[in-house]
C-alpha cells in the first residue's frame, strides 16, 4: 500500500556551499524516519548550481532518491525514499 507523503520545503536560496550542504544534511538527518517510511518528501530550493551536485551526491550516498529540476530562477531538489 502506498503511503501519502507530506512535503517539507526548505528555502536555501541566497546561500552557497558548504552552508547549503550542511543545512540539507541536517534536515535529512532530522527527518530520516519520515523519509525512510515514505511519509515525507523533502524539497530544497537553491539558486546555487554547485549545491545541486554536492547535495545530490551526499544524499544519494545515504540511500535516498534525489531529483533535481531547474525552475526559472532556482533549482528544486526533491529528496524521498528510494523505492
Amino acid at each position: 500500500m502506498l503511503q501519502e507523503s507530506n512535503c517539507k520545503v526548505i528555502d536555501l536560496r541566497g546561500q552557497i556551499c558548504p552552508s547549503t550542504l550542511l543545512t540539507s544534511l541536517r534536515e535529512v538527518n532530522n527527518s530520516k524516519e519520515e523519509l525512510k517510511s515514505g511519509s515525507l518528501k523533502l524539497v530544497l530550493l537553491s539558486d546555487n548550481r554547485s549545491s545541486t551536485t554536492h547535495i545530490s551526491d551526499a544524499v544519494t550516498s545515504m540511500g535516498y532518491r534525489v531529483d533535481v529540476d531547474k525552475e526559472r530562477e532556482h533549482y528544486m531538489i526533491s529528496i524521498c525514499r528510494n523505492s
